[in-house]
């Protein structure tokens, strides 16, 4: 039985042992000079010397205590600013008429789909004996259920828009003085072997802590029609930020971060006016964002930017596989910043043509329930003018948003 024991134990400390040496091949395979630096050059030119500091990968683990940082002070920012600003504009929360409990209509909402299909109608009736009307009804209100609040919306968007106005701010004041802001071949002057300053530490572990935590987070915050290009666009920020630090296109990365940051606050403050109702201080700020992404992100970010990025440098030296890797992570952000456009277009001409309210094309709008509700309904507005939902619409003087 030792034996046996011993023999187990001797597999085990192999498999160890071959796992480890596995993984070590694996990162001397990964970090292996010609993959990330032109030729003649290497992490032997990134060691700090003569009071000259630069970028490490190992700093980037700071990013994840600033992360869980960001979490933390979310929480209370949404507790203590948030929301009393949420009262000061008049949101308000959401009444709705909640589901009855129902086993047989909920196990179909969860385990099957939350829009039954005419005959899968045919056949709750059977196993409730409701009618067809009470089951259709019941899964409205199922869905409004799940349906995010306008005031965790809010929330939602003055946390970003505090931080985006923050950051754009600070990126603003870390490279007024630099020279690449004006000049863009700047970027890859003496590249690699570029110091790293305070600012753009800070800048970087920053920006990399906040998207990180929205990584994090996406399970618990509002989803909408475009979360999986949400969940591509924050990967690719993550391992865009990452690997420019890594290989020191420090300067490239700050451009990048300041032209994103450029017109995020706008959209995020256009979302607060629009589920406060400020429907003119919504339309307005709204344009203005649709003016600023369209010349950052179509005209800006690839002609300028990409183009320094992937014309200049071969001037330089021979192409390499950071050269591609770093281009292609700006090209995926070019596509969303691509697709984005079309939806903010489609809303910006909308509203221009037609004067419509500006709303989120990527966000569900709550449903109302019809049939014998309206006729409730209709007795109620007798007694107490418009209701909605069974209850009396507020007016606070500006047009309600979705």
């Amino acid at each position: 039985m030792c034996q046996e024991d011993h023999r187990i134990e001797k597999r085990q400390v192999l498999k160890s042992g071959i796992e480890y040496l596995d993984a070590v091949r694996l990162s001397a395979w990964f970090w292996q000079e010609r993959l990330w630096f032109p030729e003649g050059l290497g992490w032997a030119d990134l060691e700090d010397r003569d009071g000259r500091v630069y970028a490490k990968a190992r700093d980037l683990w700071v990013a994840l205590p600033i992360a869980f940082i960001f979490l933390i002070i979310r929480q209370i920012f949404e507790r203590t600013v948030a929301t009393p600003l949420a009262s000061l504009l008049g949101v308000k929360e959401t009444i709705r008429l909640k589901a009855p409990p129902n086993v047989a209509l909920e196990s179909y909402y969860c385990n099957v789909a939350k829009n039954p299909t005419p005959s899968s109608i045919v056949s709750l009736i059977k196993q409730t004996g409701f009618p067809e009307r009470q089951v259709q009804r019941w899964f409205r209100r199922r869905r409004n259920q799940d349906r995010p609040s306008l005031l965790k919306k809010f929330r939602e968007a003055s946390w970003r828009f505090t931080f985006y106005l923050l950051a754009f701010i600070a990126g603003l004041a870390a490279l007024i003085d630099k020279p690449w802001l004006y000049d863009l071949k700047e970027m890859w002057e003496g590249f690699p072997v570029l110091t790293l300053l305070p600012s753009q530490y800070w800048y970087y572990m920053i920006e990399l802590g906040f998207y990180s935590s929205l990584l994090f987070s996406v399970a618990s915050d509002v989803k909408r029609k475009d979360f999986k290009e949400q969940i591509v666009h924050h990967v690719a920020t993550i391992l865009l930020i990452s690997f420019s630090w890594c290989v020191n296109y420090i300067r490239a990365g700050t451009l990048i971060m300041l032209v994103h940051d450029s017109s995020d606050y706008f959209l995020e403050s256009a979302k607060m006016f629009n589920y406060a109702g400020w429907r003119n201080a919504c339309n307005y700020i709204f344009i203005v964002f649709a003016a600023i992404f369209i010349v950052t992100r179509l005209f800006v970010f690839p002609f300028r930017i990409i183009y320094c990025t992937w014309i200049y440098p071969v001037t330089m030296y021979k192409p390499f596989f950071g050269y591609y890797f770093f281009n292609g992570l700006l090209m995926v952000l070019q596509c969303l910043h691509i697709f984005w456009a079309v939806l903010i277009i489609r809303m910006a001409v909308r509203f221009l043509t037609s004067n419509e309210k500006v709303d989120d094309a990527r966000s569900d709008k709550e449903e109302t329930d019809e049939s014998e509700e309206e006729e409730e309904g209709g007795k109620d507005m007798k007694k107490n003018g418009p209701v909605q939902n069974g209850h009396a619409v507020h007016n606070n003087n500006h047009s309600k948003t979705a």
